[in-house]
């Protein structure tokens, strides 16, 4: 008998059921409301940066990989940017890697959506929980709201222990499509809207798993729509996952009618997410600079200079990958990279002279250490159930 006889003994247990806020009021209190603004400066200051460079392309994917990864780590799912990127280069059967990359993909359809639909509906939040689940074991169940009862912690067979217990079934569609309603909302600050709409995703919890990757994902949809993060995104997954407890802890308070504690909790986390960003493309064009420098200034639009300004995006490479980067011949991207090879700016990760492959040097040590500077990367909070 599964989990045991206890399991299965009678039980009574209650759920909870979130108030609906399509329409509700709210009001925030001023030292709440200054942070915010202070958040949405952040994210604007960031977006300006991006402009200023003329780097948006490779620094947004990077920083939207970063949000990934973190989102994913969350969730327990831990595994470095290099490797990432040598999943996604490699197309390797690692799970982990590929549970990650399939989150990416996920990101990339919410980032769409909210540049995108006139009006969020409950149809796109099943479209990025579908792509979270494609190629898996459970993708015959993706996308779809759920029609059982689910819980958070305690045992996998019983609620009987349970830290929190989402809404009946029967409750979800509705509370799904209120939560859209207050998503199309333009009357509240952009900053704690996206917040507000992350807790009571993730109160509702509507799908058998993925509710905290699809839940974080709709962050970016309300931030991109409300025009906060026009197309640089900050990773506020990053400083989530480096303060597991007290993400775990604001949500808690929302619960208990504590609304305040999650508000700072997460407009403090959209600051240090969009500031720590800042500090990180700062880096990123630095290293560019010196990688530049070493390969002795190529002129503009030459192969090897596109490339220099390419490799954030694309940390591993071959000449198959670097000619269409750069749009052009194997033998332009062989001669470009062999340049930046001689340069330092590149170095093979393969053996042998068949299907070489290259790393750029120094942006994998920039991105352990941005995660260093928003939080611990080993701790991740008890299991949420997705």
């Amino acid at each position: 008998m599964a989990g045991g006889r206890a399991a299965h003994r009678g039980l009574t247990f209650e759920t909870y059921v979130p108030s609906t806020i399509g329409g509700g009021g709210f009001l925030f209190e001023s030292e709440i409301a200054a942070t915010a603004a202070d958040a949405e400066a952040a994210c604007r200051e960031l977006h300006d940066a991006g402009l200023e460079a003329g780097s948006f392309e490779p620094l947004a994917r990077q920083l939207l990989r970063a949000e990934s990864v973190a989102s994913s780590r969350i969730e327990g799912l831990v595994l470095s940017h290099r490797r990432l990127s040598k999943a996604a280069f490699s197309g390797t059967h690692d799970i982990t890697a590929q549970s990650v990359l399939a989150n990416i993909r996920a990101l990339e359809r919410a980032v769409e959506l909210g540049d995108t639909v006139e009006a969020l509906e409950r149809s796109h939040l099943e479209e990025v929980h579908r792509i979270l689940f494609e190629g898996t074991r459970d993708e015959a169940r993706a996308g779809r709201i759920r029609t059982e009862q689910n819980w958070i912690g305690g045992s996998a067979s019983s609620p009987r222990d349970a830290d929190f217990v989402p809404p009946p079934p029967d409750l979800v569609p509705a509370l799904v499509d209120d939560l859209c309603e207050f998503c199309n909302r333009v009357d509240l600050p952009a900053a704690l809207q996206a917040g507000i709409a992350h807790v009571q995703f993730e109160t509702i919890h509507p799908f058998f798993d993925g509710n905290g990757r699809v839940g974080r994902a709709l962050i970016l949809i309300v931030l991109r729509r409300r025009g906060l993060a026009r197309r640089i995104l900050p990773p506020v997954s990053l400083v989530l996952a480096g303060e597991a407890d007290r993400y775990v802890a604001g949500l808690g308070s929302w619960r208990r009618g504590d609304e305040d504690d999650w508000y700072r909790v997460f407009v403090d986390a959209l600051y240090r997410a969009a500031a720590g960003a800042l500090h990180f493309a700062a880096d990123v064009a630095a290293l560019q600079e010196r990688w530049l420098t070493a390969a002795g200034s190529p002129r503009r639009g030459s192969g090897p200079r596109r490339l220099i300004e390419l490799l954030p995006s694309q940390p591993i490479i071959d000449v198959r990958s670097a000619a269409g980067l750069l749009g052009g011949s194997a033998e332009r991207a062989r001669q470009a990279i062999a340049r930046l090879e001689r340069a330092g700016v590149v170095r093979q990760t393969s053996s042998g002279r068949r299907n070489r492959a290259w790393e750029s040097v120094g942006l994998f040590d920039l991105l352990d250490r941005f995660e260093r500077d928003l939080g611990p990367t080993g701790r991740v909070p008890r299991s949420t159930q997705g």
